[in-house]
């Protein structure tokens, strides 16, 4: 899980997709989080990839750097606790013009079974899970 966490935030930009119905969702993300040994990321309660993992927890992360690829495949479940918002309010300054811990918009979601794999053009891919 230390791997996948710095190499998301050495990639700084990652890509999130979920599920709306039968159409798949991407869109770019930048936060990720280590709080209580578990994976977070955060958004609005207010936006559509909110809704969406709400009504289909699956989803998937992708990011590319130094000519390695990582995909997580995993269930993303919300966490309410006022402590895991700031936590990542705290790693994430600058979204603290935007989201407030226990504002009703402010939304963390931490990751479950999950399974990541670092694959390049030049090495056997490598599997996590956690």
């Amino acid at each position: 899980m230390e791997k996948v966490l710095q190499f998301l935030k050495e990639a700084q930009t990652y890509y999130l997709a979920t599920m709306e119905g039968d159409q798949p969702r991407v869109r770019p993300f930048g936060t990720i989080d280590l709080f209580e040994g578990k994976l977070y990321f955060q958004t609005g309660k207010v936006k559509d990839v909110s809704k969406q993992i709400h009504a289909n927890p699956k989803i998937e992360i992708c990011a590319f750097k130094d000519g390695v690829w990582l995909r997580v495949a995993a269930k993303a479940y919300a966490d309410d606790r006022l402590a895991p918002q700031e936590h990542m309010l705290a790693e994430y300054p600058s979204l603290q013009a935007m989201y407030k811990p226990g504002d009703g918009n402010s939304e963390v979601f931490y990751l479950k079974d999950a399974t990541a794999t670092f694959s390049s053009f030049t090495a056997a891919p490598e599997v996590v899970t956690f």
